[in-house]
C-alpha cells in the first residue's frame, strides 16, 4: 500500500494518507477511459439539429410543368431534393447520442485516472479547505503556495460549500464534490488537487 503527503494550504506537511493499491496503484485501463470519457461527451451533445425533408419545406404543392410533351424531365413539385430550396435527404434530425457504459467499467475508468495521475506525480492531497467564509483570494493563494499551475480539477467534500464558492471563479480551476467525480474530470487537467475526506470517500466507494 503507498503512501502520499498530506499537506495543509499553507504547504506544510501534516502527515500522510495511506492509498488503496485497488483504487491508486492499478495500471491505467487506457481502452476503459475512453469509453467512459466518449460516453460522457456523447451524452452533453444537444442532438437538437434538424433538417426538413421534402414533406416540411414550404410550397411545391404545384406540378411545375406537365407531364408529358415538354421535352424535360418529368417533375412532380419544386421540393424536390434535386431543386434549389427543396427538401434534403438523409439528413440530421433530433436525436440522443448518449449510450451506456456497465458500472463495472465506469469504476474500472475512474480507478484507472487516478492511478496515472498517482503515477505522474500530479496527485496532490490536503487535509482540509479551512476556510471560515468563502473566499476566492484565500484558494487562489493556497493553488499557488502549492505549487500547483495551469489547469486543476480540485476535489472537495460533498458538503464544502465554502471551497465549492471559493474554487469556482479561479481561471483554470475546476471543482466538484467526491460524489461528482467522473473520469473526464479526473483526466482533464495538469494537476488533481483532493481533500482528505474526499480521498477516502472515493476509496470507499471504488474499492
Amino acid at each position: 500500500m503507498a503512501t502520499i503527503e498530506v499537506k495543509d494550504l499553507t504547504g506544510k506537511k501534516v502527515g500522510t494518507a495511506d492509498l488503496s493499491d485497488g483504487v491508486f496503484g492499478i495500471d491505467p485501463n487506457t481502452f476503459a477511459m475512453h469509453q467512459v470519457v466518449r460516453s460522457q461527451l456523447a451524452a452533453r451533445r444537444a442532438g437538437t439539429h434538424d433538417t426538413q425533408t421534402r414533406g416540411e419545406v414550404r410550397g411545391g404543392g404545384r406540378k411545375p410543368w406537365r407531364q408529358k410533351g415538354t421535352g424535360r424531365a418529368r417533375q412532380g413539385t419544386t421540393r424536390a431534393a434535386q431543386w434549389k430550396g427543396g427538401g434534403v435527404v438523409f439528413g440530421p434530425h433530433p436525436r440522443s447520442y448518449a449510450f451506456k457504459v456497465p458500472n463495472k467499467v465506469v469504476k474500472l475508468a475512474m480507478r484507472s485516472a487516478l492511478s496515472a495521475k498517482h503515477s505522474e506525480g500530479v496527485l496532490y492531497v490536503i487535509d482540509a479547505f479551512d476556510l471560515a467564509e468563502p473566499s476566492t483570494k484565500k484558494a487562489a493563494e493556497a493553488l499557488k503556495t502549492l505549487g500547483i499551475t495551469g489547469r486543476v480539477t480540485v476535489v472537495v467534500g460533498n458538503d464544502d460549500m465554502n471551497a465549492i464558492l471559493s474554487l469556482r471563479n479561479i481561471p483554470k480551476a475546476r471543482v466538484i464534490t467526491a460524489s461528482e467525480a467522473n473520469t473526464y474530470d479526473l483526466i482533464d487537467n495538469k494537476a488533481l488537487l483532493m481533500t482528505k475526506p474526499a480521498l477516502e470517500w472515493l476509496e470507499g466507494v471504488l474499492s
